[in-house]
């Protein structure tokens, strides 16, 4: 029986869960996953936990508070310009507390997100951490091959 090392090619089911258990993401319910480790597509937390499983190998695992998608950082809470959000953006486009705007990169070579938080007149205030960060997750998988 195979057994997942690092660089192993996989094919998986997996199922992401907050810490109210509703599904962040599951592949359950529709087709595998296919991925090769170390490759970037899975967090490093949720890789280390595949290590060692052999093909065919169903697992849970609970991470802690912070271990798969870091600890929140309050540096990462910043105050953005409404003139800076019609420059980058669509410059007709309202936005709503709770809506995930995207920004470009400072090298404009790629994109990240935040979630609007408030509207300050002429400012609004997001959220860069990720959604899961500082919080507890669950992490099940369904090994169905490995290479």
């Amino acid at each position: 029986m195979n057994t997942i090392q690092p660089g192993s090619f996989l094919t998986l089911h997996y199922r992401l869960a907050g810490p109210d258990g509703a599904d962040v993401v599951t592949t359950f319910n529709d087709q595998p996953a296919t991925l090769m480790l170390g490759s970037g597509q899975l967090a490093p937390a949720f890789e280390a936990k595949l290590l060692g499983l052999e093909e065919g190998a169903r697992a849970s695992f609970t991470l802690a508070p912070g271990e798969a998608f870091g600890e929140r950082n309050p540096e990462m809470v910043q105050r953005v310009s409404l003139a800076l959000l019609r420059e980058h953006g669509d410059p007709e486009a309202e936005y709503n507390v709770g809506d995930v705007v995207e920004f470009p990169t400072p090298d404009g070579q790629g994109r990240f997100a935040g979630v609007l938080r408030e509207l300050l007149g002429d400012s609004a205030v997001f959220d860069f951490n990720h959604p899961l960060a500082g919080q507890a997750v669950t992490f099940e998988v369904q090994v169905i091959g490995v290479l």
